[in-house]
């Protein structure tokens, strides 16, 4: 989309091929907002897309054709405005022929964002999902650092098909080939490292062998995949009428808005010294309460109504709701309050997340893992999948480090002493060279 660039790419074309045909396949414009080859398949696609660029420029045309669904390129999820390099994915899978047509295959280098960022359900995650339940990833290739002029970085290529030999079906090959470069004579930038031909050929014999080793896992589709449940926990409040809690009702909003008034002139003054003196009403009942701390809301609520009555005092919903709110602290040895239909109300506070393996039940793993540690936990089964309906919302990532992990162990203790000792003999040393002193003293 650079005039230059697309230019010298044209010219250098022609020049490199017989008859100019290649170079007539070289257009100008923006991939992402204008899909010159919109109505071509493809055999074989290869790319290097731009790493952590934002496609602010194409967010428009990107987001309609994001809309159109299955009929445009963008269907299946959109990531974060400030990285699009997965939306090049987007479009080479858009550009397969179709397996009848003899399928297709793709092999994308990207940076290690697009195999984990995004939670689930966000459009990396969904993204994802879209391929491994489609079934298209054959294999994700772990590159060796420092492989590029403009970046040190790390990344993976993404091989892809539609055409899966039967052996390879509903499983991915993850290849770590990180250590399979040599050092340049001469660096470029930060293009340090290059891998030769004799390993590369090493690394193409992993792909094609499909077999584990040191440095090959495979694993089902569904190993990438999990379901993120939400974990709720009761609310446990005490309720107290001291001075300090009451103090904090002044900074409720429903209370504060007892003294102000939308009307102009003596219509709102009159309002608002009305709301002034229900204020002072409210200050005066709770004073009248005991002071005592109550571990029971919903004994605190019949005392506070039996007041109010007494007093004379009205009390719309939303300023019992703040009275509530200012008296109350959370307490682990308060009773749990509970809804109009008896039910624990949850705590916000305490809500926490788990992800489940796709492979294994969600409550199953509650038990397991949950239930020991947080014996009054549930599960929220409102939250469900947009897709499946199911409880848990999916989401699928890579860790690629998890699975090449090698543990490394600490040097023994009295090895490090060791080195400590002879450093102090070194700087002892030198010290006494300095000074001409002996070695040792002072």
């Amino acid at each position: 989309m650079n005039p230059e660039t697309f230019a010298v790419v044209k010219s250098d074309i022609y020049m490199k091929s017989t008859d100019g045909r290649d170079a007539e396949n070289i257009f100008f414009g923006s991939t992402l907002s204008n899909d010159r080859h919109a109505s071509r398949q493809f055999d074989y696609q290869i790319t290097n897309p731009p790493y952590g660029k934002d496609w602010k420029r194409d967010e428009d045309a990107v987001r309609a054709e994001h809309e159109r669904g299955t009929a445009g390129r963008f269907g299946p999820g959109l990531p974060r405005i400030s990285d699009g390099q997965v939306l090049f994915l987007l479009h080479m899978l858009a550009h397969m022929k179709e397996p009848e047509q003899g399928g297709a295959r793709v092999a994308i280098i990207m940076n290690g964002s697009p195999l984990f960022t995004g939670d689930a359900g966000s459009g990396e995650s969904e993204i994802r999902r879209w391929i491994l339940e489609n079934d298209w990833l054959e294999a994700l290739i772990a590159l060796p650092e420092q492989l590029f002029y403009n970046t040190g970085i790390a990344t993976y290529v993404w091989v892809l098909t539609n055409r899966k030999s039967p052996k390879r079906r509903g499983k991915v090959q993850l290849i770590d080939a990180t250590s399979s470069w040599i050092p340049m004579r001469k660096s470029l930038g930060d293009k340090r490292r290059e891998i030769p031909r004799e390993k590369a050929e090493e690394i193409l014999t992993l792909l094609r062998t499909f077999e584990e080793s040191e440095h090959v896992k495979i694993f089902p589709t569904t190993h990438l995949g999990f379901r993120k449940i939400t974990v709720e926990r009761p609310l446990r409040l005490n309720f107290q009428a001291s001075p300090e809690r009451i103090a904090r009702l002044e900074k409720e909003r429903a209370f504060e808005a007892l003294a102000q008034s939308k009307k102009k002139g003596a219509a709102g003054a009159k309002e608002q010294a009305e709301g002034r003196a229900q204020q002072e009403e409210i200050r005066k009942l709770l004073r009248t309460l005991p002071g005592s701390p109550y571990k029971d809301r919903d004994e605190f609520e019949r005392i506070l109504t039996a007041a109010t009555r007494k007093a004379g005092v009205m009390l719309p919903a939303p300023i019992q709701k703040a009275i509530l709110s200012a008296l109350s602290e959370r307490d682990d040895t308060a009773e749990i309050c509970r809804d109009n239909k008896g039910q624990p109300e949850p705590d916000p506070d305490l809500r926490d997340t788990e992800s489940v393996p796709l492979a294994e039940s969600i409550e199953a793993f509650f038990e397991r893992e949950v239930k020991p540690h947080v014996p009054d936990a549930w599960i929220d089964t409102g939250k469900r999948d947009q897709k499946d309906g199911q409880v848990g919302v999916v989401g699928y990532e890579i860790n690629f480090n998890r699975y090449f992990y090698r543990y490394t162990p600490p040097r023994p203790l009295e090895e490090i002493e060791a080195d400590i000792r002879g450093i102090e003999k070194d700087i002892m040393r030198m010290l006494a060279e300095v000074t001409g002193g002996t070695p040792g003293k002072s």
